[in-house]
């Protein structure tokens, strides 16, 4: 498709950016990073769009140039930007929001000197907030999303040979995912996040800590990438988490689940145990309204209750989240911490990962994308979630 149409689908998601730049008093914003492009266009280029309060999106495009529609216009650079949009009638307003959160320093000084900003707001925050709450669109997207990455793990158990390494256990599963048409590419939020295409992470490996905001961590591969999968041969008596990406539409579903290399130890299956009984907790209590933060200490209420504190959310190093928003970009908002300030809102799409990690055996736990209901939270990645055993 070479067209870009202002479909009533792109209508929605401008009234979603609208409404928080009312909030904030943003006149305008400018994007440029691709997944805030790929919102409001429902494609990837390189270039920018314009958005203020009033008018349809402009769709300033660079490459490629086979691209069409009456919301279009080709520059060869962003001092073009101004004069396109005087051509077509619109008024340039005072202050323009720029990206600060997403664009390198030297770009936000040239696109401000563009537009006479000397002080841009952040439009950063403007579009992560706008997307946190999905069309009928998006969420269809993300349980078609759901219902393939299921698909491919369901085929995980017969990928298992004795003695394989973790690496190549991830390697047949990223082969299964890109079968099943997986994209092979996680967009994340952050220079605090990198990640291949997900991660396994085998016995005493998910206890080695990593820089990322993950849950649990890995040593990975290489010093390069330190997270994820290290090249350890996987044990009878171990645990084997499953981590992998769900992009197969250019939305993301996020979903966790464990087996086993035999039998494994009470205390792991007590813990895996426990992190079912806290998404049973949340998927009853989580509904428009309810504090983030709420959802986090309920959590703990059953690790508490459980005696598992020490092996919550890592043992090693702890993370101090136990879930986050998910969409274009595997880690949006809202992020599920006890500081948090945000309320639930209908038609959010949050990824719940309350995970243990027990010395000496592993990783357990099991992690759902959710899509949040009046009635509480309704699972986009229905899979069994009880711990199997790949040596059967």
């Amino acid at each position: 498709m070479t067209d870009i149409k202002i479909t009533d689908e792109i209508k929605l998601r401008v009234e979603q950016v609208r409404r928080r730049m009312l909030e904030l008093g943003a006149q305008a914003l400018l994007v440029a990073d691709a997944s805030n492009i790929y919102y409001l266009s429902e494609r990837v280029f390189r270039g920018f769009v314009y958005l203020d309060l009033v008018n349809d999106p402009v769709y300033c495009i660079i490459r490629p140039n086979n691209l069409h529609g009456d919301a279009v216009e080709f520059i060869r650079k962003p001092e073009l930007i101004p004069e396109v949009l005087q051509k077509r009638g619109i008024n340039l307003p005072d202050s323009v929001a720029l990206e600060l959160d997403d664009l390198p320093y030297s770009e936000v000084l040239r696109l401000s000197a563009v537009f006479h900003t000397d002080a841009p707001q952040n439009a950063s925050v403007i579009l992560r907030e706008a997307r946190m709450v999905k069309t009928p669109k998006e969420i269809e997207t993300m349980k078609a999303d759901g219902v393939r990455q299921a698909a491919a793990y369901s085929r995980i158990p017969h990928i298992y040979k004795e003695d394989m390494t973790d690496i190549e256990f991830q390697i047949e599963i990223e082969r299964v995912l890109r079968l099943e048409g997986c994209l092979g590419y996680y967009r994340t939020s952050g220079r605090l996040m990198e990640i291949n295409m997900g991660s396994v992470l085998n016995g005493e490996n998910a206890d080695a800590p990593t820089p990322y905001d993950f849950a649990v961590g890995g040593g990975g591969a290489d010093l390069s990438l330190p997270v994820g999968a290290d090249g350890r041969t996987m044990k009878p008596g171990t645990t084997v988490m499953v981590d992998m990406c769900g992009n197969f539409n250019g939305y993301q579903t996020d979903m966790t689940r464990v087996w086993s290399i035999g039998s494994v130890p009470d205390l792991a299956l007590k813990a895996h145990d426990a992190s079912r009984k806290i998404l049973r907790v949340l998927e009853k209590e989580a509904r428009p309204g309810v504090a983030t933060s709420a959802l986090y200490e309920m959590a703990m209420d059953v690790v508490r209750e459980s005696g598992l504190e020490k092996y919550f959310m890592g043992h090693t190093q702890h993370a101090a989240f136990v879930g986050h928003g998910v969409g274009i970009q595997l880690n949006e908002l809202p992020v599920i911490t006890p500081r948090s300030k945000h309320l639930l809102e209908q038609n959010m799409t949050i990824a719940l990962e309350p995970k243990f990690v027990i010395p000496h055996v592993g990783a357990v736990g099991v992690e759902n994308t959710y899509l949040v209901t009046p009635d509480g939270l309704r699972s986009l990645t229905e899979f069994p979630e009880e711990i199997q055993d790949l040596a059967q």
